[in-house]
């Protein structure tokens, strides 16, 4: 039987004009805009829409993100009336799928992600952190020059051939000429604004976690996969462990993957801006049908499912 996954991308993929066309035209899109827009005490459909400095800085990333990502789903559930059997996000993004679980609030999840967005950007002062993507090496060879280095982790398994590590600026500079030693073929230095899922956002993990404490959440009416464990969860005492862990613990998306196409997934809707996530999919596994939703015009593809 076939089974269909929702899946949204993380922090990175924002653009701005993202969602425009689902604010502009469609009713349940714009309320999702203008409901963030009242509780954040300024205009998303500007920070998302309209050219600026502010997209890219983490504190209204993380916020604009969520919001586009629910917007998206939304429409795409009302349009389509598809109900996913699971849902996951790429970091960031795993508050999308909590939303479309069900085990969060819309609200909540939006307000939740500002808070994150805020203690993740204070957390190391800019400069002394550094994350960088390392390709075609196996994760196994990866982690065992990374164990001999300290200061720098895997911060993300994304697809067999790409890891990302986070760190300290001096150290993950140090594991990029051992990795390339090893044999990676490249080292790229990410464009990012801290070491996100390294050890060194701890405390911003501290301090969301006591921000999660305020919030309600539901059974799952649909099971998520969590990036911590890369496991379905669908016990709603379980997530708050797992979010405040999340910001400073690798994002298992390969693994998450995994565990989804052994659950016998066999159709991944992205729903976001850009491709990414369905990038990842196809280098796993080619044969399994991968839709991306980013524009109000793709939500024809899904007629056929």
């Amino acid at each position: 039987m076939s089974k269909i996954a929702f899946i949204f991308p993380g922090q990175g993929a924002q653009t701005c004009g993202m969602g425009q066309d689902f604010y502009e035209q469609t009713t349940i899109g714009k309320e999702i805009y203008d409901m963030a827009s009242d509780l954040l005490g300024f205009s998303v459909p500007d920070l998302c829409f309209v050219k600026n400095d502010q997209l890219d800085i983490t504190e209204y990333t993380q916020a604009a993100m969520v919001t586009t990502g629910i917007a998206m789903m939304r429409v795409v559930e009302e349009k389509t009336g598809i109900k996913p059997d699971v849902t996951a996000g790429l970091s960031l993004g795993e508050y999308c799928a909590l939303a479309a679980s069900g085990v969060m609030d819309e609200k909540d999840a939006i307000l939740t992600v500002r808070q994150r967005g805020i203690f993740m950007q204070e957390a190391v002062p800019a400069g002394e952190g550094a994350m960088s993507a390392i390709l075609a090496l196996d994760a196994s060879k990866i982690e065992e020059i990374l164990d001999e280095i300290e200061d720098v982790s895997i911060s993300n398994y994304n697809c067999p051939g790409q890891i990302v590590i986070s760190g300290k600026k001096e150290a993950v500079e140090e594991a990029n000429i051992r990795l390339l030693e090893a044999g990676a073929k490249r080292a790229i230095l990410l464009n990012v604004s801290g070491p996100f899922h390294s050890k060194l956002l701890t405390g911003a993990g501290e301090k969301l976690g006591v921000v999660l404490e305020g919030v309600k959440l539901n059974p799952p009416i649909i099971p998520y996969v969590s990036n911590v464990t890369a496991t379905y969860v669908s016990d709603e005492n379980e997530v708050k462990p797992l979010l405040k862990k999340q910001v400073s613990s690798s994002v298992r998306w390969q693994q998450s993957v995994e565990a989804m196409l052994a659950d016998g997934v066999d159709t991944f809707i992205e729903i976001g801006p850009g491709k990414t996530l369905a990038g990842f999919i196809k280098k796993m596994k080619r044969d399994v049908r991968v839709f991306n939703i980013e524009k109000l015009s793709d939500i024809e593809k899904l007629f056929s499912l």
